[in-house]
């Protein structure tokens, strides 16, 4: 049996649950940060142009003049101008204090700005009134949002990385239990779960060597050992099966797993075709029932009552019953996906196929945990000692073959609708609006220009305006309001590394991938010049991905 597409589940990487919350899920502007002419109606930002600001319709009285409209910053040379001697000097300017004291009031007399009307920040505490920001002076005006600096949006990206946005090569290793080996690449996994299923096959056909071949003794555990290694030896041989023919369609394998009742071949794309999708899962039971015909001439030289006949019989038996088990059409088995290829090269629709497999695997689930038992039962022993006990070992085996054929059935209808939806999550439309800050601004200061331009991200940038960090939403909400003058953004921003630029064009499978192989609370969407579009924000696709899933197909 093989599986396929993955977990589908993205990791969202946010320390902060993903559903909504009582306070704006960006950062937003202080109120007491608002200069006069701000409002707080501010047009939200659309998401098919987050990297520029929202014009406001008014001058800033902070910027000598320049409008707030661009949410680009002056270039760098500015930013590492010396002030103007003649430029009068703002008292009120904040100043950190140092020892552990909270920041007294500035040298001068601080007039508290009253807040813009109609203005609220609901997630930052109440504290006192801040004081008056500086005026913008040369150096000041370089890292307003409200100039202009082309160099900001670009080498949005560092050389060796295969391009701006490119998620990186080299995956985490999936895990699952015990690595085995890696055969054609794909690591293969002993689960704990076989551990048991090993005992309990030794312990059952225990009991059936003692009836055969009673003069083993205890050895009879050895044999009986040896008899499920290499039954499971068979079953890996039906997933490698599957394994090389995806990799032969192109089709990434993340891993092989042998558990509890057999293995499970995790092939994380879809066939392209039915007819692929076909001999992808029919050369599983094939395997098997070709293992089954070479354990069946290797039986016919051998004295049938000896060690070697009895588990000769048995795995011959064994891959036969594997075959035939495999081959019953409906999800999650082989059989099913044959019906599923069947029925979407009838009607063209793969999701059709999927419907009709699935609603099939799970009347099958229904007959094998009632007929199952039926079944043994009508063959097992007349014996009275031995009703009872395989009464019950037969309705437990057909209560859990029911029930992983059924959940098997339901995970494939939502991986189905999973894939349907998938398409919708498009890292240009989940993308935030950015403002290009640089380290040492203040932390109230880049929220205000972040308001000013209805943007809901801040980047941080270098002198030379490559991004350096991205400031963590949750760090922000950490910082209380009448500390935010003091706090500047880089102690509140983690450092950009290759797997945090995507690139804007992603989408579906390839973004859920990208955030998967680098999980983070943010990313830095880029174009494909290596522009800064915005920050991605994976509390954002987790919603969005819930959203999607919500809605019916």
């Amino acid at each position: 049996m093989d599986v396929s597409g993955g977990s589908g589940q993205p990791r969202s990487g946010n320390d902060e649950p993903a559903e909504p919350r009582a306070h704006p899920t960006a950062p937003a502007a202080d109120p007491t940060e608002r200069g006069p002419g701000e409002t707080s109606g501010q047009p939200p930002a659309t998401p098919d142009e987050p990297g520029r600001a929202a014009p406001t319709g008014k001058p800033d009285p902070d910027t000598d003049g320049e409008s707030d409209t661009d949410a680009r910053p002056k270039p760098p040379s500015d930013s590492r101008r010396a002030p103007d001697p003649s430029a009068p000097s703002d008292p009120s300017a904040p100043t950190e204090p140092s020892g552990t004291t909270e920041p007294s009031a500035p040298h001068g007399p601080a007039e508290p700005r009253e807040p813009a009307s109609g203005t609220s920040e609901p997630s930052a505490p109440q504290g006192p009134a801040e004081p008056r920001e500086p005026a913008a002076g040369p150096r000041h005006a370089a890292h307003h949002a409200g100039t202009d600096a082309p160099r900001h949006r670009t080498e949005a990206h560092t050389e060796g990385t295969g391009g701006p946005g490119r998620p990186p090569q080299r995956r985490p290793e999936p895990g699952g239990g015990l690595l085995m080996g890696r055969p054609f690449g794909v690591p293969v996994y002993v689960a704990p779960s076989w551990f048991l299923v090993a005992v309990l096959i030794t312990w059952v056909f225990g009991g059936q060597l003692d009836r055969v071949l009673p003069e083993l003794g205890a050895a009879r555990y050895l044999v009986s050992l040896f008899f499920a290694i290499a039954f499971y030896a068979s079953v890996l041989v039906h997933e490698l099966a599957h394994t090389v023919a995806a990799l032969r369609f192109k089709l990434p394998v993340r891993r092989i797993q042998l558990q509890f009742f057999g293995g499970v071949s995790e092939i994380e794309k879809e066939a392209e075709t039915p007819g692929r999708e076909f001999v992808l899962a029919f050369v599983g039971p094939l395997l098997s029932l070709v293992l089954s015909g070479v354990f069946y001439a290797a039986l016919l030289p051998v004295e049938p009552d000896s060690v070697p006949g009895v588990l000769l019989a048995g795995l011959m038996v064994s891959n036969l019953i594997v075959a035939a088990f495999n081959l019953l059409p409906g999800l999650p088995l082989d059989g099913g996906r044959m019906l599923r290829a069947v029925v979407w090269k009838l009607t063209g629709k793969p999701m059709s196929g999927t419907i009709a497999a699935a609603w099939v695997g799970r009347a099958l689930a229904i007959a094998v945990l009632i007929g199952l038992p039926l079944l043994t039962q009508s063959l097992g022993s007349d014996a009275a000692d031995d009703v009872g006990m395989d009464t019950v070992m037969d309705a437990l085996l057909a209560a859990i073959l029911a029930a992983i054929i059924w959940t098997g059935a339901g995970n494939s209808l939502r991986m189905a609708r999973l894939r349907e939806h998938l398409p919708e999550l498009r890292a240009r439309a989940l993308t935030r609006r950015a403002v290009p800050v640089q380290a040492d601004t203040p932390l109230s200061e880049a929220l205000r220009r972040a308001n000013a331009s209805g943007a809901r991200a801040l980047v941080v940038v270098d002198a030379d305006g490559t991004p350096a960090s991205l400031v963590r939403e949750a760090a922000i909400v950490g910082v209380p309001e009448h500390r935010r003058p003091w706090v500047p953004v880089s102690t509140l921003a983690q450092d950009l590394t290759d797997g945090m630029r995507v690139s804007a064009e992603l989408s579906g499978e390839e973004l859920l991938d990208a955030l998967r192989a680098n999980p983070a609370t943010e990313y830095l969407v880029v174009e494909e010049t290596g522009e800064i579009y915005g920050v991605l924000s994976a509390a954002d696709v987790e919603r969005a991905f819930v959203k999607a899933m919500a809605r019916p197909s």
